[in-house]
């Protein structure tokens, strides 16, 4: 484990009972954290949550991030907070113990930011303001590569709408006292059963719907990429139809905490990163893989830490209209 965190003893708990439903008892683990390294969980597991409304991801009043994984165990329930100078973790459900001793790497144990040197003053202004940003590392990839593909060539509302509505139609009830309206989105075989008319209801287009029942037929092979090293992951991943370079970044950042793999193909990304760095933006990929050249091992970092900047150009069009595959 890294020396990052260092696991506390592990504390039993008082099954709490409210009014005659009794609580389920959690698995609890707290992890000892180095006072010199800043943790900012909003900003690290952040890139987690797939809009407002996420089913899977909630943060509360109190400062807790929630979340629900389906893991290999089965489905599980996380609650993370930060008190005083540990992280405190419970988890519930049979995917409980997967999830607490995924913990370290979920919060970056296994990220280096003093890899990160900037070549740029903004940049240099942006990772000292963000210290406790960390690369969360998950180890499962269906859960990030189902609402990647949904989010292929859509407005981010369309993509946010569609996995709300079939994860809580397919998906379970979060185990455990989780905030009202979380679920664990559903298994393999559920994505692949999922009739064409339920994707219609929720606006995913037949190309979208078949890359991910294709990639859910072969779901085990998926999750094996999470073990292997990035671009290795990414060609397993691209092996399916549908699934493109754009698809696979966005999955094998979150499943495998990849510093240096940044998106290519996307809409606004060119752009931004070309006006924060050069000014110029009407940047294509190959532009900004140059500017970020210098920051090879680390490119995605850096993309991230511009898109943190708030640097971006002004816009001069309207926002893209959603799809509406109905009218097609």
């Amino acid at each position: 484990m890294s020396g990052r965190f260092a696991p506390r003893p592990r504390v039993t708990p008082v099954t709490v009972r409210g009014g005659h439903v009794p609580v389920p008892r959690p698995q609890v683990r707290d992890l000892e954290r180095d006072p010199a390294l800043e943790l900012d969980l909003g900003l690290t597991l952040g890139p987690l949550r797939r809009g407002p409304g996420d089913p899977t991801f909630r943060t509360t009043a109190d400062g807790s991030v929630w979340r629900v994984s389906r893991t290999p165990a089965g489905a599980g329930t996380l609650r993370v907070r930060i008190r005083g100078g540990a992280v405190s973790a419970e988890a519930w459900g049979p995917g409980g113990p997967w999830l607490l001793d995924g913990l370290p790497a979920l919060l970056g144990a296994e990220d280096d930011p003093a890899a990160f040197v900037p070549r740029h003053r903004l940049l240099a202004v942006t990772h000292r303001a963000r210290r406790g940003l960390r690369l969360t590392r998950t180890g499962l990839v269906m859960e990030s590569l189902i609402p990647s593909i949904l989010e292929q060539k859509v407005t981010t509302d369309e993509a946010y709408r569609a996995w709300r509505l079939l994860v809580r139609k397919y998906g379970e009830p979060a185990p455990g006292p989780a905030p009202e309206g979380m679920y664990a989105m559903p298994d393999a075989r559920t994505w692949a059963m999922i009739p064409s008319w339920e994707w219609h209801r929720a606006n995913v287009d037949g190309k979208r719907s078949a890359a991910v029942v294709r990639a859910a037929r072969v779901a085990h092979r998926m999750e094996e990429a999470a073990r292997m090293a990035p671009a290795e992951a990414r060609r397993r991943l691209e092996l399916i139809p549908g699934i493109g370079p754009w698809t696979s970044a966005e999955t094998i950042q979150r499943s495998n905490g990849a510093p240096d793999e940044v998106t290519t193909g996307d809409l606004h990304l060119p752009g931004i990163v070309g006006w924060a760095l050069a000014g110029d933006r009407t940047a294509d990929d190959a532009a900004m893989l140059e500017l970020l050249a210098p920051y090879e091992g680390q490119r995605h970092r850096a993309a991230r830490l511009i898109l943190l900047s708030g640097r971006v150009p002004p816009r001069r069009a309207p926002r893209l209209a959603p799809n509406d595959i109905a009218a097609l």
